[in-house]
């Protein structure tokens, strides 16, 4: 009798994630998560994007890819578009661009440059903002995952991140996927 192989069918869900939506499918606090957006059975998101970010969250049912995504060892490039109150001087870009000392360890050197605003939906709710502060955009690509890393290093060199978009991991982007919703490629 001849054995019948099977071949799993490698499903990737490019996901826009909305602010305050934990990035897994069941929550005992009954907040937002996964499972109020997307229905696919099986999968599963590769890392993790912490609630108060928004952005693409990339889900898949092939373990190697989620573990490839995932794993520190991978350095997986993940480009972050972070809005931070007041305007970065050189100093600050130059530090994030060397790697900062925190409590962790010291980070990778990062690719950092400001940037105009970008085009993005309404955040709910909105971000609170002083008044008399302006706030900046920094494009911040990083190949390391520390625990709320791209936070913590805005707020070490003076500058607090107010809002955190994923705009990038690997290859793919949030280009063209509304916020809370979700493109599937097979």
């Amino acid at each position: 009798m001849k054995k019948q192989s099977k071949t799993l069918r490698s499903t990737i869900v490019l996901f826009n994630k909305p602010f305050n939506v934990l990035s897994q499918f069941t929550d005992a606090d009954n907040r937002q998560t996964l499972s109020d957006f997307i229905q696919i059975p099986d999968v599963y998101a590769a890392g993790r994007l912490d609630r108060d970010s928004e952005g693409l969250l990339v889900l898949t049912n092939d373990g190697k890819l989620q573990h490839k995504l995932a794993h520190p060892k991978a350095k997986t490039s993940k480009t972050y578009w972070v809005q931070v109150e007041g305007e970065p001087d050189q100093n600050a870009i130059n530090a994030l661009k060397e790697g900062v000392e925190l409590k962790d360890g010291l980070t990778q050197p990062a690719k950092v440059e400001l940037m105009s605003e970008p085009t993005v939906w309404e955040r709910d709710p909105p971000v609170r903002f002083r008044k008399h502060i302006p706030t900046s955009w920094l494009r911040i690509t990083i190949s390391e995952g520390k625990n709320r890393q791209v936070r913590r290093m805005t707020a070490h060199v003076g500058y607090p991140t107010l809002r955190l978009i994923r705009y990038r991991l690997g290859n793919w982007t949030i280009d063209g996927i509304p916020n809370g919703h979700y493109v599937t490629l097979t």
